[in-house]
């Protein structure tokens, strides 16, 4: 069983040679981790095409979710996109908070936040920003953010319940996220549980969906809500790098499902007299 430093080095060393990659072999792969597959294959099955604020040179096309597109932005709204990869979800967030705004782009891999800022500079954005971090322990002061936006990120990191203490912490009172992730329901075979490749791949890191769930509620969110929820299909010639024929019978057949869900949840204003709370 690798530990928690040794997953993240791996998700740091798959999404360096991801971000040297281009969209149409990272759609062909498990979130880009390089597990090839014949069939057309992309979990992120939902276009951004049609949204302001896109653009192609930034979609790597690895997320699983449009949370901006949820996000209720507004404009002169800070925002922060965990995990931000090339900027897709942070241009978009900058069309929706506009000039007066700020959006903070925030990622684990050197090779994304070249290319992030790279993009940046050839759109002349003055007010969007790439921070290197760990999301577990952002580079970002408390209370900032007025919307906090992920995609296709937290099931790769090993502590998840870190990351929702940090999104509190940095989410001003008032403030909400809206996050795309993939879960589970029901126990993957323990092969795909345990194969690092398929944790790059999104898979393997993922948690029950009512574990994920209840994190935001432990750490004090408030007005839960699914905005989207969609199943992930895994092409058989992907899944019998992993399983056996039996296994994979078994498996299909099966009461798991992996799915792709898109959450939102709000940070309580502060309280300052009888009245304000109710």
């Amino acid at each position: 069983m690798q530990t928690d430093e040794q997953l993240k080095e791996l998700v740091k060393q798959k999404y360096s040679d991801i971000a040297l990659q281009d969209k149409e072999t990272n759609q062909a792969s498990c979130c880009g981790s390089g597990c090839c597959s014949d069939e057309v294959y992309n979990i992120m099955s939902d276009d951004y095409s049609a949204l302001n604020g896109y653009n192609p040179d930034a979609d790597l096309g690895l997320g699983c979710g449009l949370p901006t597109q949820f996000a209720k932005i507004k404009k002169g709204d800070t925002v922060i996109d965990l995990g931000s990869g090339a900027g897709n979800d942070c241009f978009i967030a900058r069309a929706e908070t506009g000039e007066t705004g700020k959006v903070i782009g925030i990622d684990f891999t050197p090779p994304m936040i070249e290319k992030a800022r790279a993009n940046a500079a050839k759109l002349g954005f003055n007010n969007v920003e790439f921070r290197q971090g760990d999301i577990e322990h952002m580079p970002v002061t408390a209370n900032t953010a007025d919307v906090i936006v992920s995609n296709c990120v937290l099931n790769l990191v090993p502590d998840k319940n870190n990351v929702f203490k940090e999104i509190f912490r940095v989410l001003k009172p008032g403030g909400h996220f809206s996050i795309s992730d993939v879960v589970l329901v029901g126990s993957l075979p323990e092969a795909l549980q345990k194969d690092a490749e398929m944790y790059a791949g999104c898979v393997a890191g993922a948690i029950q969906k009512d574990e994920y769930l209840d994190l935001i509620k432990k750490n004090g969110f408030a007005n839960i809500t699914l905005q989207k929820e969609k199943a992930i299909i895994i092409p058989d010639d992907i899944l019998s790098n992993y399983l056996d024929e039996a296994a994979l019978a078994e498996f299909k057949s099966g009461q798991t499902g992996i799915f792709s869900i898109t959450v939102y949840a709000e940070k309580a204003k502060d309280c300052c007299g009888d009245d304000c709370c109710k």
